[in-house]
């Protein structure tokens, strides 16, 4: 218990030395949901989970704006989810996704990333059964309640497993289950901190810290690329 976490929170710390990196690949996020659904919050659930993580990394108000501003525009880009699956050193496997405007540059960009840094892509749905797709939440625990009580209320909109540390609390779910657990939250008036889907290893793979700094250069130089979204591994 808790480790989940404090894995979340190394990652987290790690990124807000690289806000300049970051805020463009949130706001990547919230275009992609606003061309899709429209500029409107309200109207546009999945823009509304993009902003709410956009927000849980301090991303500012005005960046959210100008995002969803050029997604509505007259020039507006089409954005295309790619995701890649590679092998990386020390028997570490990665799921590599990706949002871009120019296809032939990202599979090339992504493609050299791996390959100079001691990894190999694999064929799509080579990890197709090496990772499932998980619904993550994260939130305070609500005033009045504990874990028991909580994990009753949302057992039958799809929670599988439930985490709180000092009053962090992270909720796991089958990504199916995405839409059920935010209603359910929206109905309980519980304000997320993030609403995220994820690639989790079914089986987590244990390295020693010397290979985990050398799996981090390859992670590292894949998160340099601008396209590049998000990059998941079976590092237990």
């Amino acid at each position: 218990m808790g480790r989940a976490f404090e894995y979340r929170k190394a990652a987290k710390e790690k990124r807000w030395g690289n806000m300049s990196k970051i805020f463009p690949k949130l706001g990547k996020a919230i275009e992609k949901a606003a061309k899709e659904g429209g500029g409107e919050p309200d109207m546009n659930p999945k823009l509304r989970t993009a902003i709410l993580n956009a927000k849980a990394e301090n991303m500012p108000k005005d960046n959210i704006e100008a995002a969803i501003k050029r997604a509505t525009g007259k020039d507006a880009k089409d954005l295309l989810e790619v995701n890649f699956e590679a092998k990386a050193p020390h028997g570490i496997q990665l799921f590599i996704e990706t949002m871009t405007d120019n296809n032939t540059r990202t599979v090339a960009n992504v493609k050299a990333t791996v390959n100079k840094n001691g990894g190999e892509l694999l064929n799509k749905g080579a990890l197709e059964f090496m990772f499932s797709r998980k619904a993550i939440f994260e939130f305070k625990m609500p005033e009045g309640m504990d874990v028991e009580e909580l994990e009753l209320e949302l057992i039958d909109a799809g929670l599988e497993e439930i985490e709180d540390h000092e009053g962090d609390c992270m909720v796991t779910s089958a990504y199916t289950d995405f839409g059920n657990l935010s209603a359910k939250f929206d109905e309980m008036k519980i304000e997320l901190t993030k609403a995220v889907l994820e690639h989790v290893a079914n089986v987590p793979h244990e390295i020693t810290e010397a290979q985990q700094a050398d799996i981090d250069v390859i992670i590292n130089k894949l998160e340099d690329d601008e396209d590049v979204q998000h990059v998941f591994t079976n590092i237990g």
